[in-house]
């Protein structure tokens, strides 16, 4: 029996309210009558092997199942057994039936279902209802009916499409709600997704493509259900005029052919939202830089304003100007249409990068101000990934190097990330092309690579291949090693050392730090920095309010708070050695270094942050000197590991 017809035999042996309708099984394993017909013909069959049972077919009247308790019980040990739920997968299965029904449901049924206690069931509902709030949606009791969520259509779908982030123990290499549609659904739509692009020469990211699939699949759902979007006239008006509109009406001409539904138009105009707010891959942006005024303005802002505060000429690196408002295209879109995202790297690039992500949070409080764009810390991340690529792009020196193609599958800011530093830190490498997944072959056999660098794992391929994380962090450089020799530290300088300790003074350090909010040592810290006449007293509020934005531990229990570089006058970092742990964000910290660097000094920045890098990655060290008693002990420390 497939997963379809074992739902149904459960349903039959917990069914205790008489005969159902094939109307309502077919309702709640969402597929047609003609199939639940075909599934009782197989249930039949497996029947006979259980001399209790017999189920009757009752045309206008109905189907029931009679059987006695010793056989239903092993039948029903047996579809437990074949079937074992981890807790998150029971988890994100309720969550999906809660977001997806239009009927009550009890605690108690869900304890049937799951043969789990019904305190368990209520644990798993304060986890749901907790996460439910970044959706803007309730969960609500009725007394004696049982559960409902209530909110907004938009932000029901939203969680759906979000469902893996409900538990961060089920990797998110793996879209886990696909595993809740059926196997010809996702079939269906991927095809059809796939015929779309080549139809209409759409250049879409691998992320962007499975993220249209969910969707797509969800608004398949909800159509049965009859639970459409709601789409205000204007907006409706608008999306007509998108060629993205042209788009979505083919797709659904697909979809009513091959699921025999009718979408109405306020789906077609939701699926133009997605198709307009999807990345595009580095083939695709031309699309978006035709027409994206709104983008490339502020793009143009973000810039010149970055490169004021890093002191980089960001300007004349057109591969920044044209991939930047091509992400901006999608991320304006996903805020304008309400899609918000969860970047799982957010933490690794405020670790990888915490000076550049602080440059970048500074500037999009300026952008919000000027462009009325709040733009959230997810987002934030991966135009970090922009700008440092575009540092180590242009900093780097082409010479004689092997060919290799990058696959990459998270968009072209992280392509263009990933191709910038391993160009920099391997001379004997030579980057062909950042593709996707679906272009491998024909590239390979007309470019013929030495070899390939993949961010995602590649089947059939005759060449040799790693694979990495975007990211590339320490073990991607080993794995890299038999080809090439690693030049980091002779290219950008982070060798010098004690750097930071010169710009540690008695005066700024402070031991025994008993502050109750992360917000108060940073204001602490700012107020002394301005008392010695480092920075103007602008700064004090400049870094509160940068923090409140972003948390800025960097890991390792170590946190950078910043101001806004402009209003520093005289070089110098203020250091707070935390009396106990304090709560920064998601992680606990101990040690805080709040920068204030000039901009004579602003060479040796990456010294300084590469040397606190350095330091959150070696706890023992970071311990001595949480454990220092006075300036003289902490800076021998210091310099004795450094």
């Amino acid at each position: 029996m497939n997963n379809r017809q074992k739902e149904l035999l459960r349903i039959l042996l917990v069914n205790e309210d008489g005969t159902l309708h094939i109307k309502d099984l077919s309702e709640r394993l969402d597929c047609a009558e003609k199939t639940v017909r075909n599934d009782l013909d197989r249930l039949q069959e497996y029947l006979l092997d259980f001399s209790s049972a017999s189920l009757t077919r009752k045309p206008g009247f109905g189907i029931s199942l009679e059987i006695d308790e010793e056989d239903r019980s092993m039948i029903l040990r047996s579809l437990l057994t074949n079937e074992p739920k981890t807790n998150e997968e029971r988890l994100i299965e309720i969550a999906y039936r809660f977001l997806t029904s239009n009927k009550p449901i009890t605690f108690q049924y869900l304890a049937d279902q799951y043969f789990v206690p019904k305190t368990t069931i209520k644990k798993d509902m304060e986890t749901f209802t907790n996460w439910l709030q970044r959706y803007e949606l309730e969960l609500v009791c009725k007394q004696r009916i049982g559960n409902v969520i209530q909110g907004l259509e938009l932000k029901k779908r939203n969680a759906l499409a979000h469902l893996p982030e409900l538990t961060s123990s089920i990797p998110h290499v793996k879209n886990y709600v696909l595993d809740l549609f059926l196997p010809y659904e996702i079939t269906t739509v991927r095809k059809v997704l796939g015929e779309m692009q080549d139809k209409f020469s759409i250049a879409l990211t691998d992320g962007a493509i499975e993220s249209l699939l969910v969707h797509a699949l969800i608004m398949v759902k909800r159509t049965r259900q009859r639970s459409p979007v709601f789409v205000q006239e204007s907006e409706k008006e608008s999306a007509l005029k998108r060629i993205e509109y042209q788009y979505a009406s083919w797709f659904f001409e697909q979809l009513e052919s091959a699921f025999r539904l009718t979408f109405p138009v306020e789906e077609r105009v939701y699926f133009t939202w997605h198709l307009i707010s999807s990345k595009r891959t580095k083939e695709g942006s031309e699309q978006v830089l035709k027409y994206d005024k709104d983008a490339a303005e502020i793009v143009s802002a973000f810039i010149s304003k970055m490169g004021k505060l890093a002191l980089f000429h960001f300007e004349a690196d057109q591969i920044l100007t044209n991939g930047l408002t091509v992400h901006l295209h999608s991320v304006i879109n996903r805020i304008k249409y309400g899609f918000p995202i969860t970047n799982p790297l957010l933490s690794t690039i405020k670790k990888m990068y915490p000076y550049m992500f602080n440059m970048v949070m500074l500037t999009l409080e300026e952008i919000k101000h000027t462009y009325h764009l709040e733009i959230p810390e997810d987002e934030a991340a991966y135009i970090v990934l922009h700008f440092q690529a575009s540092i180590e792009r242009m900093e780097n020196t082409r010479g004689s190097k092997k060919k290799a193609l990058i696959v990459c599958h998270m968009g072209i800011g992280m392509s263009h990330l990933l191709e910038a530093k391993i160009e920099q830190q391997y001379q004997e490498i030579d980057i062909l092309a950042c593709i996707g997944k679906a272009e491998v072959g024909e590239y390979v056999r007309l470019h013929q690579p030495d070899f390939i660098i993949s961010t995602i794992p590649l089947e059939k391929i005759n060449i040799e291949h790693i694979v990495i994380s975007p990211l590339f962090g320490q073990e991607d450089k080993k794995k890299l090693s038999q080809f090439v020799e690693e030049l980091k530290q002779k290219h950008t300088g982070l060798h010098n050392q004690n750097v930071l300790s010169q710009f540690l003074t008695e005066d700024l350090l402070f031991f025994h730090v008993d502050q109750e909010h992360r917000y108060e040592v940073v204001e602490m810290l700012a107020t002394a920095l301005f008392k010695k006449g480092c920075v103007s007293k602008e700064f004090i509020h400049s870094a509160v309010n940068r923090e409140r934005k972003s948390a800025t531990a960097i890991g390792g229990g170590i946190a950078i708070p910043h101001g806004n570089p402009s209003m520093v006058q005289r070089s110098a970092i203020a250091t707070a050695i935390m009396k106990e742990p304090l709560e920064w964000g998601n992680e606990k910290v101990s040690l805080v270094f709040m920068l204030s660097l000039a901009e004579e000094n602003h060479g040796d920045i990456r010294g300084v942050i590469g040397e606190i890098a350095s330091l959150s990655e070696s706890p023992l060290i970071v311990h001595e000197l949480t454990a220092a008693e006075n300036t003289k002990m902490f800076l021998r420390i210091l310099e004795e590991n450094q």
